[in-house]
């Protein structure tokens, strides 16, 4: 029989799970073990008590680039306090980009204050809801790949289009905020033709396949606005 004590458990198993998935979505170097951790080393690792703010941890991208710092804050609903206090040790440490798990949301005021802060500091938040599953492997979520700033210049120059010309994604769309992506990026999107869209929704940019030994896909791109 499940007790609140093993449930929380394995919601902050399943969320740190998703957490190293999405990173290394991101580009950042996560090794394999903390990925495929079971339940049961998780409880070993952290001794039967699972402590939110303790979870705390960074990674980085190849050749120490582009550190961000994860955060699970212990409140069941974080103020200001809580996202001035992350602020500060991320300046101390010289990170700009942070993943925030909240347990159930933040207040209006701490809203504001990430948002006053987002120029200097970028603060990614979800909450454990969203990330008890990774959404990027469910059936129906096509593959996403975002492109650097040099892609997104070609991919211009190729096909003679300005940006305003682009379709559009929502930077608060599930998978843009997976991929922490920012307004004015542009994402790849693959759809096998198999199960994939109809023909009012393909783009007239590309259609192509993704690799000559796999199927072929419909290539859309979006901008993130």
């Amino acid at each position: 029989m499940s007790t609140p004590e093993g449930e929380e458990i394995t919601t902050v198993f399943r969320v740190m799970k998703t957490c190293y998935e999405m990173l290394k979505d991101r580009g950042y170097e996560v090794e394999d073990s903390e990925i495929n951790m079971t339940r049961k080393e998780f409880i070993e690792k952290h001794n039967g008590t699972i402590r939110r703010e303790e979870l705390a941890f960074t990674k980085s991208k190849p050749n120490n680039t582009e550190p961000i710092y994860v955060f699970f804050p212990n409140e069941l609903k974080i103020g200001v306090k809580v996202i001035k206090a992350y602020m500060f040790l991320m300046r101390d440490e010289n990170i700009h980009r942070a993943i925030i798990v909240v347990r159930h949301g933040m207040t209006p005021s701490a809203k504001a204050c990430q948002a006053e802060i987002a120029g200097m500091y970028q603060m990614d938040v979800f909450q454990e809801g969203e990330l008890l599953v990774n959404i990027r492997y469910h059936y129906l979520v096509p593959e996403h790949i975002p492109l650097t700033k040099e892609e997104k210049k070609e991919l211009l120059d190729r096909y003679t289009v300005k940006e305003a010309q682009l379709p559009r994604i929502l930077h608060t769309d599930p998978i843009a905020k997976y991929y922490g992506l920012r307004r004015g990026q542009v994402v790849k999107i693959l759809r096998p033709i198999e199960t994939g869209t109809s023909e009012k929704d393909k783009d007239a940019f590309d259609s192509n396949k993704k690799d000559p030994k796999q199927e072929i896909c419909y290539v859309t791109y979006r901008m993130v606005a």
